[in-house]
């Protein structure tokens, strides 16, 4: 009881979270979530996946930006916090997804992306790999 008590209070944080972006508007965003907002565990690996694909370690990114993503399946938190996060996470794996040659599956991930979150973020990054893939 009182570690899903405490477990409720952590994922509540996630209503405070907001996601910071790590690069131009001429290139994909990249979405993190800051520091302490979020249980450690969703924090490590969403940001963990940013910083893999920034660093261009392509394969590893996508393998933590799909751990995030089951993390945040199993939240709870807020919906429309772990929708948008979510959403955010799609949107990181569908730009790792992108840089390493996996087209089908990036689109995938980023119209699943833009499904579930109305974000300027994730929409750039859509239309970007649309122009990019000449969809």
């Amino acid at each position: 009881m009182k570690s899903s008590l405490i477990k409720t209070i952590a994922l509540g944080s996630l209503l405070t979270c907001s996601a910071a972006v790590m690069a131009d508007t001429s290139d994909y965003k990249l979405m993190v979530i800051e520091q302490a907002t979020a249980p450690q565990p969703i924090e490590q690996s969403f940001n963990s996946c940013a910083l893999n694909v920034k660093s261009k370690n392509y394969a590893e990114a996508e393998a933590i930006c799909t751990k995030a993503i089951a993390l945040l399946k199993d939240a709870d938190g807020p919906k429309f916090k772990v929708r948008q996060l979510t959403s955010f996470a799609l949107s990181n794996r569908g730009v790792a997804r992108l840089k390493s040659n996996n087209d089908t599956a990036a689109i995938a991930d980023l119209y699943e992306a833009a499904q579930m979150s109305n974000s300027t973020m994730v929409s750039h990054n859509l239309t970007l790999a649309k122009e990019e893939l000449a969809l």
